[in-house]
């Protein structure tokens, strides 16, 4: 739950600090306030550091007043991209957080512009931050309760950083939480309360039902599980009545918990296997930062809810499955099970003929060695696609890097046994491979295929401090702008 939000036209005063626990203050690159409260004890602490006033927009400085208030100084150069403005703002509030606050003062000097990106921006990294994450620990950090803001008001701007806030952290909280408190039936009934709290529609097809669809690839992985809890839901939100207003689909990869399967993962890649749903909790994500700002736009999500056991009936390589689109499947590495599982939901999602689909997932390695883990990696149809989602990525505070799939990388994912093999045991260019397999089922429709690769960045990533992120709510919320301008 986010804290509650005071706003306040006013700059923060003497006498507000005073009354503050905790007080971040923002201030314009090169202009030290001549008025600015409690300015003789910043002056004193530069100088203790043998700093100068400059040196805040590379270093914040916390100050401990004499009435008690901890209020940290730093300056922020104006028309900074988000990304740069998030990590600047993360370490600043890194200094009262440390404190575990139950209330936070926030505080914009400057002209109208400065402060309108100023406050947004530090706003969004105080939300996403101001609460722990689910623990089951004998004594929890506590939450932030208030977040007061001073010197900027602006209900619109505000209502949208509120909502992607409240995205991200349901995303984190799903993501983290341990595989024997998020199995794929408690994952569907979290899912099924979450449709209710924001007014989605759900349709669940449960294993069953797919087996006899004839979903052979998400089947192959969800049929090691001894429970067969594994279902594909399609959540839909309307924010439009009107009938041409074909809903966009999204996909997400939900793998509660990923052993590898009979290629087992050695036990330092399978920790943390329990964050493999994470591009499902991106996008309930941004199914409630949409459903919160009442956006004028029609959506259908499918999520591939499973989890990736070992045991007699699991999938094994060599093995041929026929996918739902009637593609035949030549099974190579049975740890590759997220494009398996994407595929029938892709499928799914294809034939309600949107006018674009976007997935979500943690689905290669390579990716992770293409690009680390401060960014992720996107591949698109087309360049118009491409050059958006790498907009998005600016606007939004978390970067994609645009890769190509070209056609002759089809070579080698031939199969002498069936259509297509499901990867190969190279290596090489695993995140092209799984992009031109995941191609086969999206037919003709427009499509961005997300590899989150940034998912977990040790010791976090731009506005958030967690290693588990939530990369990909802010970005997919900026992707959509245009179907709503």
């Amino acid at each position: 739950m986010l804290p509650e939000l005071a706003e306040s036209k006013q700059e923060i005063s003497h006498k507000t600090l005073a009354s503050a626990s905790h007080a971040l203050l923002l201030l314009p690159e090169g202009k030290l306030i001549p008025d600015l409260p409690a300015s003789d004890a910043l002056k004193a602490a530069l100088k203790r550091r043998d700093l100068k006033p400059d040196d805040l927009a590379k270093t914040p400085v916390a100050v401990q007043l004499p009435g008690g208030t901890l209020a940290v100084y730093a300056m922020l150069k104006p028309g900074s991209e988000p990304f740069a403005l998030h990590e600047q703002l993360r370490k600043a509030l890194a200094l009262l957080l440390a404190e575990q606050p139950k209330s936070l003062a926030l505080a914009v000097f400057g002209d109208a512009a400065f402060k309108a990106q100023a406050a947004e921006a530090a706003l969004y990294v105080a939300l996403v931050n101001a609460a722990p994450l689910p623990a089951k620990k004998a004594k929890t950090a506590s939450a932030v309760k208030r977040i007061t803001l001073h010197g900027y008001a602006s209900g619109a701007g505000l209502a949208r950083v509120r909502a992607v806030a409240e995205g991200n952290v349901l995303c984190r909280s799903l993501t983290a939480l341990p595989p024997n408190a998020l199995t794929p039936a408690a994952y569907r009934r979290r899912i099924k309360a979450l449709a209710k709290d924001y007014g989605w529609t759900v349709e669940e097809l449960p294993y069953a039902k797919l087996k006899k669809m004839g979903a052979g690839a998400f089947c192959a992985v969800a049929q090691g599980s001894p429970a067969k809890d594994a279902a594909i839901v399609k959540l839909s939100y309307r924010g439009t009545a009107s009938k041409k207003a074909r809903p966009l689909a999204l996909v997400g990869k939900g793998i509660c918990f990923d052993t590898g399967g009979h290629n087992l993962k050695p036990a330092r890649y399978m920790q943390r296997m329990n964050e493999d749903m994470n591009g499902s909790a991106v996008v309930l994500g941004i199914l409630a930062a949409v459903s919160r700002m009442k956006r004028p736009i029609n959506i259908d999500a499918w999520l591939a809810i499973a989890e990736n056991h070992i045991g007699p009936d699991a999938y094994r390589p060599s093995e041929v499955v026929t996918a739902l689109n009637g593609t035949t499947i030549e099974i190579v590495h049975t740890d590759a099970e997220g494009r398996m599982a994407l595929a029938d939901a892709l499928t799914l999602a294809a034939r309600g003929k949107p006018p674009q689909i976007i997935d979500f997932a943690t689905l290669t390695g390579a990716m992770h060695v293409a690009v680390g883990v401060r960014m992720s990696g996107i591949f698109a149809t087309d360049s118009k696609l491409a050059h958006q989602a790498s907009r998005a990525g600016m606007q939004s505070g978390e970067r994609v890097v645009a890769f190509p799939a070209p056609a002759d990388y089809d070579s080698a994912l031939d199969s002498d046994v069936a259509d297509i093999k499901q990867c190969t045991l190279d290596g090489e260019a695993d995140h092209i491979l799984a992009t031109r397999f995941l191609s086969r089922f999206v037919g003709d429709t427009p499509w961005i295929h997300v590899d989150l690769a940034a998912h977990i960045c040790k010791g976090g990533l731009g506005a958030v401090a967690s290693d588990t992120n939530g990369f990909g709510v802010a970005w997919g919320v900026t992707l959509l702008d245009p179907f709503v301008s």
